[in-house]
């Protein structure tokens, strides 16, 4: 194998969104960085099951509420 060629792994800490925070090796950053994230499993509707959120406002909810009257389904 190529010598210098592979990336520096070093120790970085992740905080999540509710606080809490863990260390592993990464290529981000630098050592001893800290990663905050914006978006975690804790929190993202993708992961807690949350999708009807996502979806109460999207075009077949519209096309719903708009012809419900109709009869139609």
């Amino acid at each position: 194998m190529k010598k210098e060629i592979h990336p520096d792994y070093h120790w970085i800490t992740v905080t999540m969104t509710d606080g809490t925070s863990y260390k592993t090796r990464s290529t981000w950053g630098s050592e001893g960085d800290e990663m905050k994230l914006d978006i975690d499993p804790t929190g993202h509707p993708a992961w807690t099951g949350g999708t009807g959120k996502l979806m109460a406002s999207g075009q077949l909810d519209r096309f719903n509420k708009r012809f419900a009257n109709f009869g139609i389904k």
